[in-house]
């Protein structure tokens, strides 16, 4: 049996994309003789007979029937639901919609869900949204083509324009397309609809050329036994007063019933337990009232929304799957375990910590973060955490660009586990992310860059070698170990006295000259001015000579220093501070 088409909703904020899934909705509600929608949890259902009234004219110009069931929209619009909605290695949706107003463009998070959309192969139609606010723009309550045909020379001139600058932003992301009646190969050209939400021009276009995609290109991946056992994934996790935690889903494949045993993904791996409850909303009703009432099933089928209230669902979150089980346990359990696996995601050695709330999220995230050239350490899922921080500071201490934690749409950190050592960018919106990250690295440079520029030297603790003395003097040569911080040539040294000793005149190490040593690394160095056994004596611990200025520079902008190198500091502050108890203060 063919099922409904699962389709998401993504685009720029403000562009359009909640008004126009209430546009469909409205459009399917306004015609209450064909039956109209189904409202599930999370999802709206346009069933055939309302596609047929709808957009029928519209396919038969396409020489095509109607043989899919209808059309399945998740309610939740944008990135959430998209990169919640995963499957191994993709999207559950089958289809996307892009919104982009007419008026505005590509903007970047356009872009970004465009990079999405081809990270996870989801075919797609674009909504160009706002048709009514196009200059001279009127409505005849006539099919699009013919509509767009009767306005007035200018209004049809700015609309061309308006439309060829999506086609052109488009084409400049990899995306060939044109207006929607222009396209001769769906598979090879992305389609154009414009839209109008308001006069709801053009939402009989966009569904028809939805149904014909699907039904053209999907027919394989649209089969499902919807007696088999039920393969969904969680939309939303919320509480409800007498029952506990239940789980929105959006079943994909199969039948879901009263009293399976099914396998459900967690924060700590696959789980099994029990279906204890299964609700569908109340016919006719919007979902998104707050007095919905909902019914008591026994049993749905693909594809479609329900929400689910299991025996045990400690640790369940969004993006989790949960898969029915029958005589197939172990099958089942590794292929929600694969489901689980962050192994595909690139990591490397050094880079930035992320956290995400989904494992969707965190693919769309890594993978963008990837494309932005800002490689990632340690990606997981869940709150952050002070073993994230620390894995931060570890970073950090390697690389200032990498002391960053990212986190996407998870709830406000607390002030107890970020203690302002590393930096934390948290957003919704993963572009505006990407853009305050290079924002930040841009500014640490700045600031290093003017560091340098007023000769700021970098704190250091070091130690002079038992006998490992090569000149006593002219200048003294002796082997030396960076206890804490970095020693760069030409710094200062003193005392533990906080007296001016010498210049760190050169580094060597295997007879080849270094700019910088750090900590644990060993070297001989040149100090001018001293007699070894006089001056300086082995096994003595030196320090960078730091003036007051600029300790209190570093003081300003911490995020230049590694942990070691803030060690260091705060023990020169120590010395300093024994002449002189405020300095720096």
């Amino acid at each position: 049996m063919i099922r409904q088409p699962i389709i998401t909703v993504l685009g720029h904020v403000d562009h359009g994309k909640t008004s126009l899934l209430d546009a469909v909705r409205g459009s399917g509600v306004a015609l209450k003789e064909a039956g109209g929608i189904t409202q599930a949890i999370g999802a709206s259902i346009i069933p055939k007979e309302t596609l047929q009234l709808l957009c029928g004219d519209f396919l038969k110009k396409m020489k095509q029937d109607i043989i899919i069931p209808g059309l399945l929209f998740i309610d939740t619009p944008g990135h959430s639901a998209f990169t919640t909605l995963r499957k191994r290695g993709g999207s559950i949706a089958d289809l996307a919609i892009l919104v982009v107003d007419l008026n505005e463009g590509l903007m970047p998070q356009t872009k970004e869900s465009l990079a999405i959309l081809k990270a996870s192969k989801t075919p797609f139609v674009v909504a160009g949204t706002k048709l009514d606010l196009v200059k001279g723009w009127f409505t005849k309550s006539k099919p699009l083509l013919q509509t767009m045909a009767e306005q007035h020379p200018p209004t049809s001139a700015d609309l061309d324009k308006k439309l060829y600058t999506i086609v052109a932003g488009l084409s400049e992301e990899g995306f060939p397309s044109d207006r929607f009646d222009r396209v001769d190969s769906f598979t090879k050209t992305i389609a154009i609809v414009p839209v109008s939400s308001k006069t709801r021009d053009g939402i009989p276009e966009l569904l028809a050329i939805l149904t014909g995609l699907a039904q053209k290109y999907l027919e394989e991946s649209l089969k499902a036994d919807i007696e088999g056992p039920g393969r969904a994934t969680i939309l939303e996790v919320k509480e409800q007063r007498g029952l506990g935690t239940v789980l929105d889903v959006i079943l994909s494949d199969g039948s879901l019933k009263l009293k399976d045993e099914v396998i459900v993904g967690t924060l700590d791996g696959p789980k099994k337990t029990k279906v204890k409850a299964l609700f569908q909303p109340a016919p006719r009703v919007d979902i998104r009232d707050a007095g919905t009432k909902f019914s008591s099933v026994k049993e749905v089928s693909a594809a479609t929304g329900v929400r689910v209230n299991l025996l045990e669902s400690e640790g369940v979150v969004a993006g989790m799957p949960l898969f029915v089980v029958r005589k197939d346990e172990k099958e089942v359990t590794k292929l929600v375990a694969d489901q689980l696996s962050l192994s595909s995601l690139p990591t490397s050695e050094q880079g930035v910590v992320v956290k995400a709330d989904t494992i969707g999220s965190l693919e769309a995230l890594s993978h963008l973060l990837t494309e932005n050239s800002i490689p990632v350490s340690v990606a997981s899922i869940g709150p952050v955490t002070k073993k994230d921080v620390s894995d931060a500071e570890a970073q950090r201490s390697n690389n200032a660009n990498y002391g960053c934690i990212i986190a996407f749409n998870l709830p406000t950190l607390s002030s107890s586990i970020i203690a302002g050592s590393v930096k934390v960018i948290q957003k919704n919106i993963i572009y505006s992310i990407i853009d305050e990250y290079k924002m930040w690295v841009d500014e640490l440079s700045r600031s290093k860059a003017k560091a340098d520029a007023q000769g700021v030297p970098l704190p250091a603790k070091v130690q002079l070698l038992k006998g490992f003395t090569f000149r006593q003097s002219n200048p003294a040569v002796i082997g030396c170990e960076v206890l804490e911080g970095t020693l760069k040539t030409n710094a200062w040294l003193m005392n533990d006295k906080g007296e001016k000793i010498t210049q760190v005149k050169g580094i060597q190490v295997d007879k080849e000259s270094k700019d910088a040593l750090d900590r644990g690394e060993k070297a001989a160095v040149a100090l001018p001015d001293v007699v070894i056994g006089r001056t300086v004596r082995e096994g003595q611990v030196l320090y960078t000579l730091i003036e007051e200025d600029s300790f209190k520079y570093y003081k300003e902008h911490k995020q230049l220093l590694t942990e070691t190198q803030k060690t260091a500091l705060k023990e020169i502050a120590v010395v300093m501070r024994e002449k002189n108890p405020v300095w720096g203060v």
